[in-house]
């Protein structure tokens, strides 16, 4: 079986390696120069738009989390370091050194900062690996001469404020407060609170003579990004087909003996396995009662005896990231009312994955699945009737994936080319009104569909979901089944 799995890794990893041992299948320049392009074409006439990178973000004292890029910055640059700004002209601009549209801001070359974080593309490498002909040290962005006076409208995203302010004097502290005393953008104490009552800042423009838009940037980058390119789902395809195998391989491990951790583990070996870099959210792995927490991400039940585990994972490859749940008996077997719950999920998602067409909407997805739902639940005693008010699917049925895992969109109609979600769920918590033979079951199944002219694609299909494919599935010997390690005291 070994011998099995190391095909199917063969077969799934359609990479070319460069000379270096890295992947050359990520996104070309040329895909993202195009993406620059077509937002230009949708920007107002004299206007610029600014993009900034994501934030480092501290993770404990002098250690980082993982730095992931803005995914707008990404995709319109390929640039995954931090500390960079991009400007988009909507039309070709005059300079000394010639005309341009497009100008990137990048972290500057560093022998002795590199040696502790990592190669930097630096200017050149910029222009090189990234097609851009007018690139500049961040450092530069300090003293840029542009002129945002001159435009009728200067287009940004709004600023969270959730960046630290480091020795580094062109780090993106600096880069943003560059730019907010050009625009005369001030952040101040808001008398509005957030959800949680604290006080929120707000970035205004006090009587500035610059005309600051920050809506139209998330319609704008919403609507390219919501059709997926050729090239784009290349790399979506796989993100998800390896998330499909994660379910199959533990499928085939699982057994009442593991934890939570545990599951989670060997669901994000396979992702690796397949050079998967990030997982594209929290895993989430609830067995039972936690499976009704719909964001448990502790996942740190030690034995899942007899329950159902639902499993809520998604491996992101270069970029773009997968969202496939499958939830499945720990011994391999449903019982009675585990198999009524399931089986009645299911036959929602096969409703609701028969309405993404050309022309519906999430609304329409989700209703499909919830007719079933109160039916069904009203059929099992669960609830009064059909026409109940319940908690038992609190959440909505499809999404957008891609660069995000619940992806820019405009929240129109489905259109070709776009990759929705269909998830729905049935929870029900320990303590709930019905009988206590239904207690502490959750099931959700959630698929990565493709919406087409011909009908919806099953992106994530090769992981089971029938409740007896799944149980067949289970019984299958697993890769994993000779991995032991020693105990320890």
């Amino acid at each position: 079986m070994k011998n099995l799995f190391i095909i199917s890794f063969i077969f799934l990893s359609i990479s070319v390696f460069a000379q270096n041992g890295t992947p050359e299948d990520y996104l070309s320049s040329e895909f993202h120069k195009s993406r620059r392009e077509a937002l230009r074409a949708k920007m107002p006439a004299n206007s610029v738009a600014v993009f900034f990178a994501n934030p480092v973000r501290n993770r404990a004292n002098d250690v980082d989390f993982v730095y992931h890029q803005d995914p707008d910055f990404y995709y319109l640059t390929g640039y995954k370091e931090p500390h960079a700004v991009l400007v988009i002209f909507s039309e070709e601009q005059q300079g000394e050194n010639g005309n341009y549209d497009e100008m990137l801001y990048v972290q500057e070359k560093n022998p002795r900062a590199e040696m502790w974080t990592g190669y930097r593309l630096g200017v050149e490498g910029a222009k090189e690996d990234l097609g851009f002909s007018t690139v500049f040290n961040g450092k530069e962005f300090l003293n840029n001469d542009i002129d945002f006076s001159q435009f009728e409208s200067v287009l940004h995203k709004p600023f969270s404020n959730d960046y630290r302010d480091s020795r580094d004097p062109a780090d993106l502290a600096s880069l943003i407060e560059t730019f907010k005393n050009q625009v005369n953008v001030k952040t101040i104490n808001s008398k509005s609170t957030g959800p949680l009552g604290v006080e929120v800042k707000q970035d205004v423009s006090p009587e500035s003579e610059v005309s600051i838009d920050t809506e139209s940037l998330r319609t704008f980058m919403g609507e390219l990004r919501q059709i997926k390119t050729p090239e784009e789902m290349k790399l979506l395809k796989k993100a998800v087909r390896i998330s499909a195998m994660g379910q199959v391989e533990v499928m085939k491990a699982m057994h009442p003996g593991m934890s939570e951790t545990e599951v989670q583990g060997l669901h994000e070996y396979v992702y690796k396995k397949y050079g998967s870099e990030y997982e594209g959210y929290p895993s989430i792995v609830g067995a039972g009662n936690n499976g009704c927490v719909l964001h448990y991400i502790e996942n740190n039940k030690t034995k899942l005896e007899q329950d159902l585990v639902l499993m809520d994972l998604g491996a992101e490859y270069h970029g773009y990231t997968a969202d496939v749940t499958r939830t499945i008996p720990a011994n391999g077997k449903f019982n009675t009312e585990q198999k009524a719950i399931y089986d009645l999920v299911y036959e929602a998602q096969e409703a609701g994955i028969a309405a993404a067409v050309v022309g519906n909407n999430s609304s329409d997805t989700h209703k499909a699945g919830l007719e079933i739902i109160n039916q069904g639940l009203a059929d099992l005693g669960i609830i009064a009737s059909p026409e109940a008010k319940h908690m038992y699917f609190p959440h909505g049925t499809s999404h957008h994936i891609g660069l995000d895992v619940h992806d820019l969109n405009s929240r129109g109609s489905f259109q070709p080319n776009m990759v929705i979600t269909v998830e729905p769920g049935i929870y029900i918590p320990e303590g709930s009104d019905c009988d206590e033979k239904w207690w502490g079951i959750a099931v959700r199944i959630e698929d990565d569909i493709l919406i087409t002219e011909n009908g919806p694609v099953n992106l994530s299909a090769e992981a089971p979901r029938k409740s007896e494919e799944i149980e067949a599935m289970m019984k299958k010997p697993s890769v994993f089944d000779e991995l032991e390690l020693p105990a320890l005291d």
